[in-house]
């Protein structure tokens, strides 16, 4: 397992790259993730992905999947890619410190 410093603490990484503990996950570490990510600053718009996904994940015990998050996130396909290129579901569940979606490679 690999680990990281964010924000002063030592974070565990699963094999994907994702928080290993979901607990360790706060805003202040999404906005870092997203960073590593390239992703510069969280827009509202990211923040209603991140937290749609979060909420769903809690919900059911697993982060949604691309076609699901288009369906019931309220976020078009394009708009997705946008705010989270190449890769939306993958690259949204890593900041929102969720284990990587089910059918992401």
């Amino acid at each position: 397992m690999e680990t990281i410093e964010l924000i002063g603490r030592e974070i565990e990484l699963d094999e994907d790259g994702n928080l290993k503990n979901i607990s360790d996950w706060n805003e202040e570490i999404a906005v870092e993730l997203a960073k590593q990510e390239g992703i510069d600053e969280l827009t509202d718009r990211h923040w209603a992905v991140i937290n749609y996904m979060r909420k769903e994940y809690e919900e059911k015990g697993t982060a949604p999947s691309i076609r699901r998050l288009t369906k019931e996130s309220g976020v078009p396909t394009k708009e997705l890619y946008q705010l989270f290129p190449k890769g939306p579901a993958k690259k949204a569940a890593r900041i929102a410190g969720l284990p990587k979606p089910k059918g992401c490679i």
